[in-house]
């Protein structure tokens, strides 16, 4: 069982997202740690790219801050590199192609083992041109996360059965961001995953009260959530830590509600 399986052994998983370097690094640091401390059980940490395009305006303009404050990946390494020394969760890199690509694939995943990173995604890789990455990941035991969206139909059942890590449900079409409701039928995407995987799956991509996170908790093993801290991360700025770790507390509880 990998890192990332066992987050979700005690029970449903709750997992915030956090774009490195908004506003800046030391921030990022201590938001990481205010996660861990109340209840995340595995975090998502995201590497600033000029075209990310999954993601909604607030997630665009995270990524837009960091990058204007200077923010490399070989930064976000060593802040990784210094979180491990106490942040004992898993973490997962989200990050584009062209990332990993310019950076050099075997030099990028051979840099997230030494530093204790558990995990990548990559939303703008399609299931059919993962090859090319998975071979990599493997090659230094970090899992290649797939993605599965409401538009997959069949395609479902086949990513489903070579996921690892966790399979990460996108809650409605569209880029990321909070929504007033989600109305997709997650329920039967979740019965074809369980029939082809025993892998946990959690839903993302609009979730930010703790209404929703218990919702889809309920129906899947955990819930992501990312714009809504972000909001508080542009909302706070360098004090937003303590602000971070309540919301994380409260939606923690939330996904814990779910399975009473």
């Amino acid at each position: 069982m990998s890192r990332i399986q066992e987050a979700f052994k005690n029970g449903k998983a709750f997992i915030p997202f956090i774009t490195c370097g908004d506003p800046d690094l030391e921030t990022t640091a201590a938001a990481v740690r205010a996660m861990a401390e109340n209840g995340a059980d595995l975090i998502e940490l995201g590497i600033p790219f000029s075209d990310p395009t999954a993601e909604g305006p607030v997630i665009q303009g995270a990524n837009i801050r960091a990058l204007k404050g200077g923010v490399t990946t070989d930064r976000i390494f060593e802040l990784v590199r210094q979180l491990r020394r106490d942040v004992t969760v898993p973490m997962v890199f989200m990050t584009y192609a062209n990332v990993v690509y310019s950076y050099g694939a075997d030099r990028f995943l051979s840099a997230c083992r030494d530093v204790g990173i558990d995990g990548l995604i990559l939303p703008d890789v399609p299931f059919e041109e993962k090859e090319e990455f998975l071979a990599v990941c493997r090659a230094y035991g970090v899992d290649l996360i797939s993605l599965v969206a409401p538009t997959s139909d069949n395609r479902i059942a086949m990513i489903a059965r070579e996921a690892e890590g966790f399979l990460y449900l996108v809650s409605s079409l569209g880029v990321t961001g909070t929504r007033s409701e989600i109305n997709t039928d997650l329920a039967s995407i979740v019965k074809v995953i369980r029939q082809n995987t025993d892998i946990p799956c959690a839903i993302g991509f609009g979730i930010s009260t703790p209404e929703q996170a218990e919702k889809m908790a309920s129906i899947a093993d955990g819930a992501i959530v990312g714009s809504a801290i972000i909001k508080i991360l542009e909302k706070h700025g360098r004090e937003a830590a303590p602000f971070v770790g309540e919301y994380v507390r409260e939606m923690k509880a939330a996904v814990e509600r779910s399975e009473q």
